[in-house]
Order: C-alpha cells, then sequence, then structure tokens
C-alpha cells in the first residue's frame, strides 16, 4: 500500500511590504481623505483664481481704470471681483504655509505618539513586522503622499503666479521674496513638509505621549521655520548697488542691508537728515549702498534652504532609527 502524502501549503509570511502599507492606510484613512480633500479643495482654489478669478478681477479693475497713468480714488478700495481674488489667493498661498504644522502635528501624535501610548504599535510588532520595517512604512507612505500633494500644488501656485504678474504687480502683490510667496513657489514647500513629518515621527517616539509630542512636535516646526525665514538672505552671497546723493538706488529685490557711504567707503546709517536739501554736503555722504538679491537669486535661495530641510529630514530620520533600536531588546 503506497502512502500519500499531503503536503501542506506554504503559509505565507504576514504581512508583506504591501500588507503593512494597506494595513497603515486603513488605520490612518482618516488623515488620508482629509489630505485629499485639502490637496483638491486647494487645487481648485488656485485654478479658479487663475483663471476666470483672474479675469474678472482685471477686467473690474480696468473698467475703473486703474491701469492709466492716472488712476481715479476708487482705486483704493478694490471692487468685489478683487476681493474675491485676494481672498481665493490668500488662502491658496496660506494652506501650503501652515502645511509644516499640520504635517509635524499628526506625525508627532497621530501617527507615533497615540500607537505607542495605546500599544498599537508593540502589537503589529508581535504579527511578523519589525520596529524597522514599521517606522520605515510610518515614514515612506506619508513621504510619498506629502511630495506628490505639495509639489502639485507649487506647480500651480507658479502658474498662478506666472499668469497673472501684471495683475498682482498691478494690486500691489506681495513680491517673490516674501515669506509666504517664496515658501510655496519652489522646492521650499515641499522640503519643510518632509522635515516636520521627520521632526514629528522623532517627537513621537522620544515622547511616547499623543498630546505632549503634538506639542512639542508643532513648536519645534515652528522654530525651524523661524530660523530659517531669518537665516534665508544669509544663504548666498548678494549683489551690491550704489548710488549718488540725489540719485534712487536700483535695489528692487530682497535688501538684506542698506545705508549710506562716506568718502573713504566706510559704511554708515542713513543721517537724520535723509531727503532732505543739501543733506549730504552737511553729512559727508558721498553716496548710498545696498546689499540685496535680484530675483535672479531665487533658486539659487530655494535650493540652498531646500537642501538644509532635507539634512534635517535625514537627521531626524536617523536619530528615530537609532532611538527605536536602543530602546527595543
Amino acid at each position: 500500500m503506497t502512502a500519500v502524502t499531503v503536503q501542506a501549503p506554504a503559509t505565507e509570511r504576514f504581512p508583506r511590504p504591501r500588507g503593512l502599507v494597506l494595513a497603515m492606510l486603513r488605520l490612518h484613512r482618516s488623515a488620508l481623505w482629509f489630505w485629499l480633500m485639502l490637496v483638491t479643495v486647494t487645487a481648485g482654489t488656485l485654478l479658479w483664481a487663475t483663471f476666470p478669478g483672474a479675469d474678472a478681477a482685471w477686467a473690474e479693475y480696468t473698467d475703473l481704470g486703474c491701469d492709466r497713468p492716472r488712476p481715479s480714488l476708487g482705486c483704493d478700495d478694490p471692487g468685489p471681483a478683487n476681493v474675491r481674488y485676494q481672498t481665493l489667493v490668500t488662502l491658496g498661498t496660506g494652506f501650503l504655509g501652515i502645511l509644516p504644522l499640520l504635517t509635524g502635528a499628526w506625525a508627532g501624535g497621530a501617527l507615533i505618539g497615540r500607537e505607542l501610548e495605546n500599544g498599537t504599535a508593540q502589537l503589529a510588532w508581535t504579527q511578523s513586522v519589525t520596529p524597522a520595517r514599521w517606522l520605515a512604512a510610518k515614514l515612506a507612505v506619508p513621504a510619498l503622499l506629502l511630495t506628490v500633494g505639495t509639489l502639485a500644488l507649487t506647480l500651480l501656485h507658479r502658474v498662478l503666479w506666472s499668469s497673472n504678474s501684471t495683475l498682482l504687480g498691478a494690486m500691489d502683490w506681495r513680491e517673490w521674496h516674501d515669506n509666504g510667496v517664496f515658501q510655496v513657489n519652489g522646492t521650499v514647500a515641499t522640503a519643510q513638509a518632509l522635515a516636520a513629518l521627520a521632526v514629528g515621527v522623532l517627537a513621537g517616539l522620544l515622547l511616547r505621549r499623543t498630546l505632549a509630542a503634538l506639542g512639542v512636535a508643532v513648536l519645534a516646526v515652528a522654530s525651524l521655520v523661524h530660523v530659517l525665514d531669518g537665516l534665508r538672505p544669509h544663504l548666498w552671497p548678494t549683489e551690491t548697488v550704489t548710488a549718488a546723493p540725489g540719485a534712487p538706488l536700483a535695489s528692487d529685490g530682497m535688501v538684506v542691508e542698506d545705508g549710506a557711504l562716506t568718502a573713504d567707503g566706510a559704511r554708515v546709517p542713513f543721517p537724520a537728515c535723509m531727503g532732505e536739501p543739501a543733506c549730504a554736503d552737511g553729512t559727508g555722504i558721498t553716496g548710498y549702498y545696498a546689499d540685496h538679491h535680484p530675483a535672479s537669486h531665487f533658486w539659487p535661495l530655494q535650493l540652498a534652504e531646500t537642501g538644509i530641510l532635507l539634512a534635517v529630514a535625514a537627521a531626524a530620520t536617523g536619530t528615530a532609527f537609532v532611538l527605536l533600536a536602543r530602546r527595543l531588546p
């Protein structure tokens, strides 16, 4: 009699990377839907402002005669079309501005702190998921979603800024180097979101408490953004322009430092009589100077700040993996 050996089917190791990603998306589906909603609403806002909103605002602006050499006094009080346009542009720009704070708060509180506090992470580690794989998924999936969404909104904002430059300039809108505009017109917005994600994850691993990690992450991200805002003018060499007394300084970019010049070339503050007749004769001033960044410095400044933010993100990520490994047996 021949014995028949029935081989048991090979059990599939659970969870595979795909299963881990799906489990994480299911666990944080509320945050995923919230992110998709914000990206969709912001994209719609920017698109409306770029095309029909800008057309209506410009038509209203020209109907009032505000584009003429001598505009009327009514141009100081924009009409409803211009108010709607400015409101939507502000909302679209403002969302990208607060994105780092939202990302850091969510990463520190919900993504890491809450799971360590209620034991969800420890349960996952008993289901054939190593802590390193768990943390890698926690970082990789949100990083991918943040990068795709933020870059898409940045491109839409650049289209808005480039196609409506005449309208924005006529309405005395903000310059390219203002904090909000500079941040969302290049790669800095995406780098800020990635740095906030890494900092929030590190705060969650350090504190292991939802509210504490949320608060520390928001404070750390806000401090990082504030420090880089102040450091930005010094990330690239400036250009210097000079002018004789009575002549205007041709500095239409980001002015870092300005003042007056004496006969021996020394830099001194602007005199108190600035603008008065014969001011330069009585003070020994021979000219004026300004160290500034012209518009051509936009991308060098963008890439320098982006590099710093990505370095912060890499350092926080590496520290998070080391900390996780040292805290586990």
